[in-house]
């Protein structure tokens, strides 16, 4: 059994070597030949982001005003804030101070602030109030009970 041992690790060791004269001879042969010139590497990019080795043709250009060229996400058109709304509250927390009001009519639910309701506010009451642009969105403010 320890010659065979043995000789697994010669021949794992012969392939070892072999393979790193493979790999050192290669390396030479590509820095004594080098292949790729900056020619060959240069890419060309049409206007529809086509790549290609070769460069488009020349045509007329056409003019491009600044104003129309957009690099961001458009902002979300301002929505008209209706006032007045009547609803119902779904959903209210005492002890951390907030709720949602679902819409009389709809499945629209809005968030709102213990800050812009009646101190006595509670799930089940009807409400009036009116819609103002929060971070996360539609928010519920001026509740009043009905």
């Amino acid at each position: 059994m320890a010659k065979s041992n043995s000789f697994n690790k010669r021949e794992l060791e012969k392939n070892k070597q072999k393979k790193r004269e493979e790999k050192r001879k290669r390396r030479e042969e590509r820095k004594n030949n080098p292949t790729d010139t900056f020619e060959d590497m240069i890419a060309y990019v049409d206007e529809f982001g086509v790549i290609s080795s070769t460069p488009p043709e020349p045509r007329e250009k056409e003019d491009i005003e600044i104003e129309d060229i957009e690099i961001s996400t458009p902002k979300m058109e301002e929505q008209e804030v209706e006032t007045d709304m009547k609803g119902t509250v779904d959903f209210f927390n005492h002890g951390k101070g907030f709720g949602f009001i679902k819409r009389s009519g709809k499945n629209d639910s809005y968030f709102f602030h213990i800050s812009n309701a009646p101190e006595d506010i509670e799930e089940g009451n009807q409400v009036t109030f009116e819609l103002e642009r929060g971070d996360r969105g539609l928010n519920a403010v001026n509740i009043k009970k009905i």
